[in-house]
């Protein structure tokens, strides 16, 4: 608003007898007020709120005050929202007669103004003599949850209360229908927002917004821990891919003495195992034996100390089996410190601490399997080419808070990360540094600070060859190898053994599998780094892998978009001499009716881009495997579209000029162009979209 109508217009409220009344007249007699944005009538009403400050003698009180409220609150119901502040204030309604605004808001209500009716509450500060559940339910059936969040946000007794209603709405045996029926014709309902997987969701977002105790909540949280014993149950018996001991743990601690819980464990051991298993698990739970079918309830009596010693030898046998076909660390074990005092701290400080050290990091938290608030670090893993270091964070952090010196364990931390000299490697880095923000809150910036970093996710996006790996390795539904499994088998060899994952952290002591678990997490990125370095071309990766990771990552650096005949870009950003398949001569020129190529499941975009051009593509589906583009090639006579180490393969399988390698970190348009002066493609106007899309 220029400052010329600002002045103009507090000329006006000077002359005026009554400026509050002739204020109403106006916005009344004019519907530009009732448009969103800063109308005239927005303008006019924040300067008069401003005016009235300087001119404490405006303001009415008594008889007229009361109608001129009346007046406005008849009035609220068609205001834009920008103008309920502005409007309230200057007619000081926080001062009316409650009854009178708690009628007015509830009048609304009954005319299925239920929005406007709760911003009304919201701002005159009524919530506190409502009824949560009525006024928040039609909001929640048109799918307004911010707006329940902001009735309920300053108002702890509120929170409560809603968050037992949304969790009795959650109980199995509640008929969600009764609370929908009476809201069948409302505006804009939308139920398939109005269920309990949705209202669970809610609950946990709230329980962490608010820091409710979540017992208040007992269905949501049981039916929670119900899918966590689902899924550890998948995971030990379908996938195996979890140690016998470490689910044993995670099934004792999620069902604990919860009736309820213990009854559905009885069951999933029941569909998992024979009464024998399912008696020993009872037992190892501490199930109460009245609870278990008769036939587990015999076998439950006849249970002996050395049935136990006998399952768990078994075991660790088969696991001693399997060992052979992971990745094993090349260091021996009194070479694995696990530190809790500061003392030995210390001294692994002075080890890492050295110039040009280079040290894998990673960290291990307990698994939240979906419950409130965010995983705190239980275990940070340094390590160097002889050693690791495995950090107890909870046992060192409260000794450097029993001695007054909480500022130590952040401050190494903080040290370590940010010495452009040290360099270190990491697999998610964001991740680690996102739960180690929660665990200590000094730690919140590391991630602005680093220098000298190298996260092995990044190469991990750029070697875009790796792809799920199965083995025909016995051990039921086994699942592929993904992330830092994946790029250890690639650049190793053999996956990483990832039973142990997701064993809970915070128990101590540790047991000898999560020792090696963590020591290996770690360790194994050093040996990645060493063997991509010295070979960084046979992953598909530029010479240069050094000096463009190590460092403060920042932008990538962008490819030439004008490339040399002999040249075609690594995957990494930066150009490499041209494979030999690629030929030196500009070949005959063709039209993209006569080209046809086959698109590797991470260039759909250039495919999808070739096809509006005329090419004939034909596009890899997420779930194919690479070699089915050789296939294809072989059989159509097409041209692989690949990149990365998938290159390497192919091109193997194909005839020579068969498969070119396009730079990934390319937008589509700009491969594509890559690709037609390649291959001397000449578009003309008629070849565009003359293909079906």
């Amino acid at each position: 608003v220029s400052r010329q109508l600002k002045e103009e217009i507090r000329r006006g409220f000077a002359r005026l007898e009554d400026p509050l009344a002739a204020l109403l007249a106006m916005l009344e007699s004019s519907s530009d007020w009732k448009g969103k944005g800063h109308s005239l009538g927005y303008c006019i009403t924040t300067e008069l709120q401003l005016w009235i400050k300087t001119h404490p003698a405006v303001p009415q009180s008594g008889t007229k005050l009361k109608k001129l409220q009346a007046h406005v609150l008849r009035m609220l119901s068609q205001c834009p929202t920008n103008l309920l502040d502005p409007l309230i204030s200057i007619y000081q309604l926080h001062t009316a007669d409650r009854n009178y605004l708690l009628e007015h808001v509830s009048h609304l209500y009954l005319q299925g103004n239920y929005k406007e009716a709760t911003i009304q509450s919201i701002k005159l500060k009524l919530q506190p003599d409502q009824d949560v559940e009525k006024m928040c339910t039609p909001l929640l059936l048109q799918d307004k949850t911010n707006l329940v969040e902001d009735y309920v946000a300053e108002y702890p007794e509120l929170q409560r209360k809603l968050l037992q209603t949304l969790d009795t709405w959650c109980d199995p045996s509640f008929n969600i229908r009764d609370i929908t029926r009476p809201y069948q014709g409302l505006c804009s309902y939308k139920p398939e927002k109005f269920n309990r997987r949705v209202l669970s969701k809610l609950v946990f977002r709230l329980l962490e917004r608010f820091n409710v105790d979540p017992a208040l909540c007992p269905n949501v949280i049981n039916q929670r821990h119900l899918r966590t014993l689902n899924y550890l149950f998948y995971k030990r018996f379908v996938e195996k891919t979890m140690t016998e001991e470490n689910w044993a743990d995670h099934i004792q601690s999620t069902a604990g003495e919860n009736r309820w819980l213990q009854e559905h464990l009885v069951q999933l051991l029941l569909r998992h195992c024979d009464a024998r298993g399912a008696a020993r698990w009872a037992r190892h739970c501490q199930v109460p034996p009245e609870m278990l079918p008769w036939a587990v309830a015999e076998e439950f009596q006849k249970l002996h100390i050395q049935d136990r010693v006998e399952e768990v030898t078994k075991a660790d046998n088969y696991e001693a089996r399997k060992k052979k076909d992971y990745y094993q660390l090349p260091i021996p074990r009194e070479n694995i410190h696990f530190l809790q005092t500061w003392e030995e701290a210390l001294q692994c400080w002075q080890k890492v601490m050295q110039p040009g050290q280079v040290v894998g990091v990673d960290m291990e938290w307990k698994p939240s399997f979906g419950m409130v608030g965010k995983p705190s670090v239980a275990l940070l893993q340094l390590a160097l080419k002889d050693e690791v270091f495995l950090l107890d964070l909870p046992q060192l952090l409260k000794q450097a808070e029993a001695e007054g010196e909480k500022e130590k364990l952040p401050r190494f931390i903080q040290m370590l990360y940010s010495d452009a000299a040290i360099t270190k490697l990491g697999y998610g880095m964001s991740g680690d540094l996102s739960s180690l923000a929660a665990t200590c809150s000094a730690l919140k910036d590391t991630e602005k600070q680093m220098q000298g970093v190298v996260d092995l996710l990044a190469v991990d996006k750029q070697v875009d060859g790796l792809s799920p790996e199965h083995s025909h390795e016995e051990r039921g539904v086994r699942q592929p190898e993904k992330g830092l499994s994946l790029l250890v088998q690639h650049v190793l060899g053999k996956p990483l053994d990832k039973t142990e994952q997701l064993s809970n952290w915070e128990k101590r002591p540790l047991r000898e599998e999560q020792i090696l678990y963590a020591a290996s997490d770690a360790y194994c990125l050093l040996e990645i780094y060493e063997r991509l370095c010295k070979d960084p071309e046979s992953f598909g990766l530029g010479s240069d892998l050094t000096d463009s990771l190590v460092g403060k990552q920042s932008k990538k650096p962008r490819a030439k978009k004008q490339l040399n005949k002999q040249e075609a870009p690594s995957p990494s950003g930066q150009e490499c001499q041209a494979p030999r398949t690629e030929p030196s001569h500009t070949p005959a020129p063709i039209s993209p009716r006569e080209f046809s190529v086959v698109c590797d499941n991470m260039l759909q975009g250039l495919g999808r881009y070739l096809r509006c051009l005329g090419v004939d593509v034909r596009l890899l589906d997420n779930e194919d495997d690479h070699r089915k583009a050789a296939e294809i090639a072989q059989q159509e006579g097409r041209v692989i579209l690949t990149s990365g180490l998938p290159y390497q393969t192919l091109r193997s399988q194909v005839g020579e000029g068969k498969c070119f390698s396009v730079n990934c970190s390319e937008k589509a348009k700009e491969q594509a162009l890559q690709v037609l002066k390649h291959f001397n493609v000449q578009v003309s106007l008629s070849d565009i979209f003359s293909r079906c899309q």
